[in-house]
């Protein structure tokens, strides 16, 4: 039985109800309902990732099952700005993930990869030393006074565990205290050696720490943001040396917290490191730190100073930098001459366009959108991150649900989305628009859902994605 149920957006919708009346389920005839069920290239190249591939691919963030198994695009052929071809040649706006954060200028920025094809003309690795990487050193200390060396490294696991090697060096002390994501080395996972769930909100829960010798028991140990009790009790009884953070992640920046946390760290002696391998360049010209005006001993850029090629950085004080010396940090492709002249380029070109303001004017635009449509709705979300990197979520048991059919959905829209949005400086108002457009169906859809209209597991037609990490600020 067909029951006309309302005209939407120019869509006739209908209701299907069974002779039970049980059951409900939505379509309208501009939908396809018949999808395909014959694997694309992406899905039949991730079968054969899997047989070849432990874990499947290099990073956990690009699982597709975190965003849609059987169907999320996986892989890509060639991308443009905020664009991104698959296998298929299919064409996709990219409103969820834009390289974990990498391109704040865009995919393919010109002027950074003609930087690159510069130098990979000359040579990107001899004998000798890259002056580009002296040249970056300084900019970056010119932008962060308080610091007076720097370390370079290609990922950010790496330039965490070079930061905790080198506190370690300076503090005299092995235990640190963390909060936040940091990494995949033996340090970070030994936290959950002594209790299987500490990582459980900073990384993935019920993590078993296999191949993390048994003997780093006890020497990490993390907190919650915004809970200096926690902090301090761990400082007065674990010997902590190190104290490693997000300045935020979830949230704005707490100010009245950091500075306890700094005051905390100064007066015990504790190197107090800043992870901002994810924030920095985000909300201003460098570390987002310089917004509260709390510098650390050390801080960690990645992720964006290369607008997608491998370059991070360690900043730190003289003292502490020095502190490693008698210690051994070194590896040969550090050295090479793409992620430097990379980074020099894409700080030259985040410093003419201010991109940090375009990223964040958007991003409040992007919250705003989100606000309107759950009002509308009535659907109860939580909307947090930096505006350059906004999150929502459903306050609904069927949340994970949801965000996998806003997946499948906007797929067929032509979008990559889900959830969480890094913005860059290749997305612009007109394609918020047509987001928003797009989402508004897709938001009264799962309000039906909420109201007992429809069942979700009626039009949902791929399995519900895998959780990704938690956060615990």
């Amino acid at each position: 039985m067909l029951k006309l149920i309302g005209i939407k957006n120019g869509l006739t919708t209908f209701i299907f109800q069974n002779n039970y009346n049980m059951k409900f389920s939505k379509f309208n005839y501009k939908k396809k309902l018949n999808r395909k069920s014959n694997l694309d290239k992406g899905q039949k190249l991730w079968k054969r990732a899997k047989v070849a591939i432990l874990g499947g691919n290099s990073l956990l963030s690009k699982n597709p099952n975190l965003f849609l198994p059987n169907k999320w695009p996986t892989y890509f052929s060639k991308s443009k700005g905020c664009k991104v071809w698959d296998l298929n040649n299919k064409l996709y706006t990219d409103m969820s993930l834009m390289g974990v954060g990498t391109n704040i200028l865009g995919y393919s920025n010109n002027e950074v990869d003609n930087a690159v094809k510069k130098i990979i003309k000359q040579g990107n690795l001899t004998t000798l030393n890259c002056p580009e990487e002296v040249f970056l050193a300084e900019k970056l200390l010119s932008m962060h006074p308080w610091a007076k060396k720097v370390k370079f490294a290609r990922t950010g696991g790496e330039a965490n565990a070079m930061a905790i090697r080198i506190a370690r060096a300076a503090s005299g002390r092995k235990n640190v205290a963390f909060c936040g994501y940091h990494g995949w080395h033996d340090w970070y996972l030994a936290a959950n050696l002594k209790n299987q769930s500490t990582l459980d909100r900073h990384l993935l829960p019920g993590l078993d720490p296999l191949g993390v010798p048994s003997n780093l028991r006890n020497t990490s140990f993390g907190f919650e943001y915004n809970n200096f009790n926690q902090l301090k009790k761990l400082v007065d009884k674990e010997n902590i040396g190190v104290i490693k953070m997000e300045v935020a992640r979830s949230t704005q920046p707490n100010i009245s917290f950091l500075k306890k946390v700094r005051e905390l760290a100064t007066k015990k002696n504790i190197v107090l490191i800043f992870d901002e391998c994810t924030t920095g360049f985000r909300q201003c010209f460098g570390g987002l730190h310089k917004l509260t005006n709390i510098n650390p001993d050390m801080a960690i850029f990645g992720k964006a100073l290369g607008n997608g090629y491998a370059i991070t950085a360690i900043l730190g004080k003289q003292s502490i930098m020095d502190s490693a010396k008698k210690s051994f940090i070194s590896s040969t492709f550090w050295t090479e001459r793409i992620g430097p002249a990379a980074a020099i380029k894409t700080l030259e070109i985040m410093e003419r366009e201010k991109s940090w303001k375009k990223i964040t004017y958007l991003g409040k635009k992007l919250f705003s959108i989100w606000k309107k449509l759950s009002r509308k709705y009535n659907l109860a979300i939580d909307i947090s991150g930096l505006p350059s990197i906004a999150k929502f979520n459903f306050k609904s048991k069927d949340a994970q649900v949801y965000k996998t059919f806003i997946t499948q959905e906007m797929l067929d829209y032509k979008f990559l989305a889900a959830n969480l949005v890094y913005l860059s400086i290749s997305h612009n108002e007109k394609i918020l628009k047509k987001y928003s457009e797009h989402l508004d169906e897709i938001f009264y859809t799962i309000s039906e859902c909420e109201k007992g209209n429809l069942n979700i597991s009626d039009i949902l037609k791929y399995p519900v994605s895998h959780s990704q990490f938690g956060r615990l600020n």
